[in-house]
């Protein structure tokens, strides 16, 4: 034997659908064949017979005989056919094979059984295959896979309920050595430090991969990727909302010596999640759970205490947004009914079995109370269906319920549609209709503590309070109407109480922006409004990077009558960026984009900075801006960039400063090959 040659990667990979990740290693996908050659000197010797090994591991840990004849199903198995001086090797993995790097031995043997020549040359990796309808990730739509598998470009929703907005992500899957950090990520959890050899064989279930994925996104406790800050500063790192995809997040993690990249929040945490997992062959979404609840102590409820005072949430909260990620597998460990969508949370918030991670839990589970079910089942179910119960604290120092909120928590919940960048809302897959007979039948399946219902309290209320508000541009002032309405047949005095703070989009509190106290009469029949004048100069001193403002109203009326109270969020949006591509974009040629900001605050900015990347266009790149820019003022830049793989690509774009961050945008980049023209041009009438 000469040697063995992976030269037949272009077919294989095309044919397994890895021809993004790359174009000269070999890269198959479990439970579908593929071939090499290997080249002989001369033909085989009379009665001699090739026999493949294959070993998993950098020791070697695994090894695999890879038997003459089609299997059971449950190994790997060859054929060869000899032709013209070269043997073609057909190997046929199984469907639940390991993923991962595997270094294929081809041995020849002599008829009395001996090894007479080895050549050990050739090594290639495997992934999971969801167009394989025997591996447990198979998933039978095109579109679906197209979108949870090949797509680099993502949408991810935030901000509040009410007022959605989104930005754009780089996932990035198949850019250049992304598939090598993915198993670098999971070669340094703590069970393939502690033993390789278990872990290695474990990598051929999806539950177990996607579990380890979740632990190693966040450097809880571990050689994680990402650590998490929720409020500044961002000194000695990133911002997270600075970032706009997860390939430059990777690669500094990989090629920082696996140290953990500063800094991360959920839609990070889980954006890098995305790309894992789709790299590795996962089908996977990013879900934006809105009014997400944080039950810290299991009840299956969120607690609060009608407390002005209290500068943050110590215990159970209430995020405006929270994102994880969906992956799509069968559940042969559970009960049948929990196949399909299964729930991993990256973003270190509670313990699961003594690690931050979280999942998978089957999102059919979820809808049904059916919260004995791996992984972290009651946790999830309190996200988007946790109620929220008021407290108030009496002047001997007991606690007295004063109401419950039913239909606040698990909001909209959202992903990308597969039809292009707008939302699917998929509530409806995790909770039958807030307030239907379902929901609350689900609601006691659950096993959750009784409540009040609204037909249980004491006598209906005679006042009802709201909070009207404008969706106000961030460098504004705006005014915000908080309403107090009579609806009994006497008058009332009302003692009110408006406080309005700075908070991050998982509550917690920055500072605060205004606070007003007025005992008020409102007539029988009536209402009374208080406006609350937000200026500029006020709220920029202690709002955050999410730039968002907390309301809270309470209207405490003389007599027996329980206090009654009114919560509000109210994002404050930002500016776009302006972007355009000049001139038509071809493969390796190079082309120009310009992109302009003009500074809409009446203050000037210092320290701009404009950050791109986009899958298959270019790596993370920053533009400084020097100097200042003043209020009105509009600020331009160029970049010359030569697109790498062709296709529809985003380009995305964020802009920072000192007083403005988080500014976001994006564009499309069709990418074509440039052919020669070889036909004649026709020219006429039509």
């Amino acid at each position: 034997l000469a040697s063995v040659f992976a030269r037949l990667s272009h077919e294989n990979n095309l044919a397994h659908r890895t021809r993004e990740i790359d174009r000269e290693r070999l890269i198959v996908r479990r439970g579908q064949p593929f071939s090499i050659t290997v080249q002989c000197s001369d033909s085989l010797p009379p009665k001699h017979q090739l026999e493949l090994v294959l070993h998993l591991g950098k020791r070697d840990e695994v090894v695999v005989k890879v038997q003459k004849q089609r299997g059971v199903g449950d190994s790997w198995w060859f054929s060869q056919q000899e032709a013209q001086g070269e043997i073609l090797l057909t190997l046929q993995s199984p469907a639940d094979a390991v993923i991962g790097q595997y270094r294929l031995v081809v041995l020849l043997m002599s008829p009395d059984g001996r090894i007479v020549e080895t050549v050990d040359e050739v090594s290639f990796h495997v992934l999971f295959n969801p167009w394989c309808k025997d591996d447990v990730v198979y998933l039978p739509d095109e579109r679906l896979l197209q979108e949870y598998i090949m797509n680099e470009d993502g949408v991810i929703f935030m901000d509040t309920w009410d007022y959605i907005k989104s930005i754009p992500w780089s996932y990035g899957q198949f850019e250049d050595f992304v598939m090598d950090i993915c198993f670098e990520v999971l070669d340094n959890s703590k069970e393939a430090l502690h033993n390789s050899k278990m872990d290695i064989e474990s990598r051929s279930d999806p539950i177990y991969v996607s579990r380890m994925v979740t632990a190693m996104v966040n450097a809880n406790g571990d050689r994680g990727v990402l650590i998490g800050r929720w409020r500044a500063p961002y000194l000695d790192g990133v911002a997270p909302n600075r970032w706009t995809g997860s390939v430059p997040i990777l690669r500094q993690w990989s090629k920082s010596g696996i140290r953990a990249v500063k800094y991360g929040q959920c839609w990070v945490f889980a954006g890098v999640a995305c790309t894992v997992l789709r790299c590795l062959g996962i089908p996977t979404r990013l879900i934006t759970n809105f009014c997400s609840a944080h039950d810290v102590d299991g009840n299956l409820s969120l607690d609060f205490v009608v407390d002005f005072e209290s500068r943050e949430e110590k215990t159970d909260s209430k995020w405006n947004f929270h994102c994880w990620v969906e992956s799509w597998m069968r559940r042969d460990d559970l009960p049948k009914g929990n196949d399909g969508w299964q729930v991993l949370d990256p973003t270190p918030q509670e313990l699961s079995d003594g690690e931050f991670c979280c999942g998978p839990c089957p999102v059919a589970a979820i809808k049904e109370g059916n919260l004995g079910v791996k992984y972290d089942a009651p946790f999830v179910f309190a996200e988007v269906n946790a109620d929220i119960v008021y407290w108030n604290v009496l002047p001997d120092g007991q606690r007295q319920q004063i109401s419950t909120d039913q239909r606040n928590v698990g909001r909209n919940i959202s992903t990308k549609s597969v039809y292009g960048d707008f939302r699917e809302d998929i509530t409806l897959l995790y909770k039958y209709p807030e307030g239907s007979v379902e929901e609350r039948e689900v609601y006691k399946k659950a096993k959750r503590r009784a409540t009040l219902q609204p037909n249980e309290s004491v006598e209906p209320a005679q006042l009802s309070l709201s909070i009207k508000h404008p969706n106000p541009v961030f460098g504004t002032d705006f005014d915000v109407i908080v309403e107090v309405k009579n609806e009994g047949g006497d008058d009332a005095n009302v003692h009110l109480t408006v406080h309005a703070m700075a908070v991050t989009y998982n509550s917690l509190h920055q500072g605060e922006c205004q606070r007003q106290m007025n005992n008020v009469t409102v007539s029988a029949q009536n209402a009374h409004k208080e406006v609350l004048r937000f200026r500029y100069d006020d709220y920029a001193k202690c709002v955050s990077d999410h730039h968002l403002i907390r309301v809270k109203a309470l209207a405490e009326a003389q007599g027996n009558s329980l206090p009654i109270m009114a919560v509000a969020d109210i994002p404050l949006s930002l500016p776009e960026l302006h972007i355009q591509v000049l001139g038509k974009a071809f493969v390796w040629e190079q082309l120009t984009a310009s992109i302009s900001f003009t500074n809409p605050l009446p203050v000037p900015l210092t320290g701009g900075v404009f950050t791109l990347e986009g899958a298959g266009l270019l790596s993370d790149t920053h533009i400084y801006v020097d100097g200042v820019i003043s209020p009105g003022q509009k600020v331009s830049v160029k970049i010359a960039f030569t697109p790498m793989r062709t296709g529809v690509r985003k380009l995305l774009v964020d802009f920072d400063s000192d007083r403005l961050k988080d500014v976001k945008g994006v564009i499309s980049v069709v990418v074509r090959k440039k052919y020669r023209n070889t036909l004649p041009v026709l020219s006429g009438r039509f």
